[in-house]
């Protein structure tokens, strides 16, 4: 459970920074390929993974989980700029819940491709999940989307992205010690794509975005780091990770959302705090 605590706390580290970050000018996009650099070298240093005096492109070529590293490495900068078209487009709030409502690919993958026991206790703590999910995202169903087709499609390949993202790393996690070295190719392709992207755009490099993404590497490890931990340490449930994960994020992220950035918050969003407290409780103890 602490590694799941953990994995939340930077999650919304992430969350905090960037919404900082935009507020102050900072190039995000410049920030999310330093976040690889830093993710990359953490990786190597900290979890010191074994290459078995085999070359990267020898690593690609021959290990059956190199599906992961490729999958890895093209969705999570793409879905990163997608979301930035969807927030332009779709709005923060409508963005946030199609990202959100992903939770359920995951939860399908686990009583699918996982071969989690479906039972009436998680039946029943799955139906207050998205009874929270729904209060947490009340105000998201005020208005229709104004941005077009440009919205819509921006805001179900969010939700598929995060929804695929979330099944590989629970996949990575399966691949015990190997992990890191899985972990740390899947870094380097993801850096590569950001890096070519920026190159394309002819982007003007800032001290500021590159400071941004030195801080924004490091939480993103330790989130990413500490999720594949928490399916790991909770390997027969990937149910109550996924569901604790999203949940857990957007509780602590409504209520810094109200407090810190004096946000307004609709009574039915605290409403679905307490639910998915509760949710999370009866995933965690009524077996």
């Amino acid at each position: 459970m602490l590694e799941l605590i953990l994995a939340i706390l930077c999650s919304v580290s992430v969350g905090v920074l960037i919404k900082i970050a935009r507020q102050k000018g900072v190039a995000i996009a410049q920030s999310i390929a330093m976040n690889y650099v830093v993710a990359t070298a953490l990786c190597y240093f900290l979890l010191k993974p074994d290459f078995k005096e085999q070359t990267l492109v020898e690593i690609v070529a021959n290990n059956p989980s190199s599906y992961l590293f490729i999958a890895l490495g093209i969705l999570l900068p793409t879905v990163f700029l997608i979301q930035a078209k969807a927030l332009e487009f779709a709005g923060i709030i409508r963005t946030d819940a199609a990202q959100r409502l992903s939770l359920f690919l995951p939860i399908l993958a686990a009583f699918t491709l996982f071969g989690e026991a479906v039972t009436t206790p998680k039946l029943v703590a799955l139906l207050l999940a998205f009874t929270a999910l729904a209060c947490l995202l009340w105000k998201s169903h005020q208005g229709m989307v104004k941005g077009g087709a440009t919205a819509i499609i921006s805001l179900a390949l969010v939700w598929v992205g995060f929804g695929v993202i979330d099944i590989l790393f629970k996949q990575m996690a399966k691949s015990g010690s190997a992990f890191p070295l899985t972990l740390l190719i899947s870094f380097i392709f993801a850096g590569c794509v950001m890096f070519i992207y920026l190159l394309l755009k002819r982007t003007q490099w800032n001290v500021a975005s590159v400071a941004v993404g030195l801080l924004l590497g490091a939480l993103n490890f330790g989130n990413i780091l500490f999720y594949i931990k928490a399916h790991q340490a909770m390997k027969d449930d990937p149910t109550l990770v996924f569901t604790g994960m999203n949940l857990g994020v957007i509780c602590l992220g409504t209520l810094i959302g109200a407090f810190l950035f004096k946000e307004k918050i609709h009574k039915a969003n605290y409403f679905g705090v307490a639910i998915a407290i509760v949710a999370i409780i009866c995933l965690f103890y009524w077996r």
